[in-house]
């Protein structure tokens, strides 16, 4: 059992950063992968990157590259989300979530936090 609480989020500028946290606790952490998907209202939930067990391999939404850094620190059971050049259309509830697989379906992932709002203002 992996128990995930997300921080980081806030309001920001177009043009501005912010680094999202996911902070694991319970047993396994460092063996499954793990992804961070965001949900805007009235919209479905979206993959955003996922990160392998190592942090050896990660998957980013095509859109998002280039502006977004998934990264892991397993001595600190932790993931990020490194997010520059935000734009508007990037607010949402931003979530982590790990799996012992992984992939960029959200219906894959077994384990999820509770969310951190990320607002853009124009």
């Amino acid at each position: 059992q992996v128990q995930l609480v997300e921080s980081g989020g806030g309001l920001v500028q177009a043009g501005g950063s912010l680094r999202l946290t996911c902070a694991a606790s319970g047993r396994g952490f460092s063996n499954y992968a793990a992804a961070w998907f965001r949900q805007a209202p009235g919209k479905e939930r979206e993959f955003v990157a996922t990160i392998s067990w190592s942090g050896g391999s990660t998957f980013y939404a095509d859109s998002l590259k280039g502006r977004f850094t998934i990264s892991r620190d397993n001595a600190k059971n932790t993931v990020y989300l490194q997010m520059n050049s935000l734009k508007p259309e990037d607010t949402a509830v931003y979530y982590c979530a790990v799996d012992d697989m992984g992939g960029s379906s959200f219906d894959e992932y077994d384990y999820w936090g509770q969310g951190t709002q990320v607002t853009v203002s124009s």
